[in-house]
């Protein structure tokens, strides 16, 4: 405290232009927003959703983010105590696609944004590069991903922030993690040749 001012307000009040993605809650209950139970509820949603998006779209040609962990510790024991019978293991090993990895770091990285208790001007550069890219990974349709990555942009350009700019800042970051989520979960191998044939006798029967 300095001279019975708390140092959470000296932070609101400096910071109170440069808010964004807190705003809303700073204005409506200020003790809440600066508590420790927020920050740990924000850290909770922030964790809980890298591990569903992890469990159910980054991993799931894997089995899941648990089977994928679990197969990895079998190679790790494999290479560590090696054994005759799996020398052939190594030839599963499969190339990962570019696109599968740049998809992978930009939706986490947008889940951080979207968990951040405040969001102050300079942090827009964070993520600003990845929106065109993220926005085309849903299915939204053209025209709507176009109105999505320009009220961003408003968004952003808005100072002092308010209410409404905190508000609808956050009601968009919302629906583009809804689209990410929605969107079809994308083959993350390189040259799998079973996978492919597997695909085209699916096709074929059917």
């Amino acid at each position: 405290m300095f001279g019975g001012i708390k140092y959470e307000d000296l932070i609101c009040v400096k910071l109170a232009g440069y808010i964004l993605n807190g705003l809303l809650v700073s204005v409506i209950c200020k003790p809440v927003f600066v508590s420790r139970g927020f920050a740990l509820f924000l850290l909770a949603a922030h964790l809980s959703l890298l591990t569903v998006f992890a469990h159910y779209r980054w991993c799931r040609h894997e089995g899941g983010l648990f089977s994928l962990l679990h197969s990895r510790i079998i190679q790790m024991k494999l290479r560590t105590f090696p054994l005759k019978q799996f020398n052939s293991h190594d030839s599963n090993f499969r190339s990962i696609r570019m696109e599968h990895i740049a998809t992978t770091m930009f939706v986490g990285n947008f889940i951080g944004i979207v968990c951040a208790r405040s969001l102050h001007y300079q942090f827009y550069s964070w993520y600003f590069y990845s929106l065109p890219y993220l926005l085309w990974r849903t299915p939204f349709p053209t025209w709507l991903r176009l109105i999505l990555f320009a009220t961003v942009e408003c968004c952003w350009n808005i100072y002092p922030s308010n209410i409404y700019s905190s508000a609808l800042l956050l009601g968009v970051h919302l629906i583009i993690l809804g689209g990410l989520w929605n969107a079809s979960p994308e083959y993350p191998y390189e040259h799998d040749t079973n996978y492919k044939s597997s695909n085209s006798k699916k096709k074929k029967g059917n």
